[in-house]
């Protein structure tokens, strides 16, 4: 599983970074993978309105959102939010990378499309504000709970703490380290009990795709479902993009993966293989391994990629069904 946090903080070293630090250092490990985008450094415009998104689901701005973070708030299943309160709400790097999440607002409430992640994806924030107004932090709560909605997540909660401005202030707070440490460890244990299922083929552009968004989607609370191929490349098949979203769910911004960078992070209990190459499906010593006949669509006409996401989608049913009587 991914944990992303994203920092909105300008000091490198200050109270922001030291409790985001301690979600995200006990999430790491509890076994998760973990990455940190810094709003500071990454190269994002503001959203400028154009509502390229609204009409064909793509932000028409060429920088670090589009090519970068987007696909990585589309793999993760926990979100955090981290920042200093600015004028009652997240600075302004923070700000326009929340904006340009307009991208996945139109994909779900104009395009009709479903993140397959949605159900179970959580999103925290983590703000610290230098005053003690009762409403330092009201701007800031609305604001993360519409960017959560609109990246496909569950607002979990805030942990908020005022009069937090000089370095080292936020260590001399008798609860907040041990705050971040035990939210993480409360959202991510429902996590590490899922059953861990790598799906794998050839180009990791189609059939494998298919089966881990169809897990996550109708099992995302028992499996967590990764997938890889033997010989990635280096987009989705269209087609299957296409017949996705016939069904409604999303598959934009996913990216093909090798077999070995799939599981870089995560020891899996179950290979679901279909058509990787005799010589290149994975063999882990110990992992229950199931081989599903499917040929592969990617070539064929449009109709086969609809045959064979039929065919994925009642088989993941059936996985589904065994593992939660297991």
């Amino acid at each position: 599983m991914l944990v992303l946090g994203i920092q909105g903080s300008p000091r490198e070293k200050g109270n922001t970074k030291a409790l985001l630090s301690a979600f995200m250092d006990t999430a790491q490990k509890t076994g998760a993978e973990t990455i940190v985008v810094n709003a500071y450094k990454t190269h994002i415009q503001p959203c400028i309105e154009c509502g390229i998104c609204e009409k064909n689901g793509f932000c028409s701005i060429n920088d670090d959102m589009q090519n970068e973070i987007y696909p990585l708030l589309r793999r993760a299943d926990i979100i955090v939010l981290a920042s200093p309160i600015f004028f009652y709400n997240v600075t302004a790097p923070l700000k326009a990378f929340i904006d340009r999440s307009q991208t996945f607002w139109a994909r779900k409430y104009r395009l009709n499309l479903e993140d397959p992640r949605r159900k179970f994806r959580k999103g925290l924030l983590l703000a610290l504000g230098a005053t003690k107004g009762q409403n330092l932090f009201q701007g800031t709560l609305a604001t993360a709970k519409y960017f959560y909605d609109a990246v496909g997540a569950t607002n979990a909660g805030a942990l908020t703490y005022r009069k937090i401005e000089a370095p080292g202030d936020l260590q001399a707070h008798p609860t907040a380290i041990s705050d971040a440490q035990n939210i993480a460890q409360e959202l991510l244990t429902p996590f590490m009990k899922r059953k861990k299922v790598l799906f794998a083929c050839r180009e990791n552009a189609c059939r494998s795709q298919i089966a881990a968004a169809f897990a996550h989607y109708y099992a995302g609370d028992t499996i967590e479902a990764i997938c890889g191929g033997s010989q990635p490349v280096e987009a989705i098949h269209p087609d299957m993009e296409q017949v996705m979203n016939e069904s409604g769910i999303d598959m934009g911004f996913i990216k093909p993966q090798s077999i070995e960078t799939a599981i870089q992070h995560v020891q899996p209990d179950m290979i679901v293989t279909m058509g990787c190459g005799e010589d290149a499906c994975p063999i882990i010593p110990g992992v229950q391994r199931l081989d599903w006949a499917l040929d592969d669509p990617a070539r064929q006409p449009i109709a086969m990629m609809r045959k064979t996401r039929d065919d994925i989608f009642n088989r993941v049913q059936d996985l589904a069904k065994e593992i939660n009587c297991e």
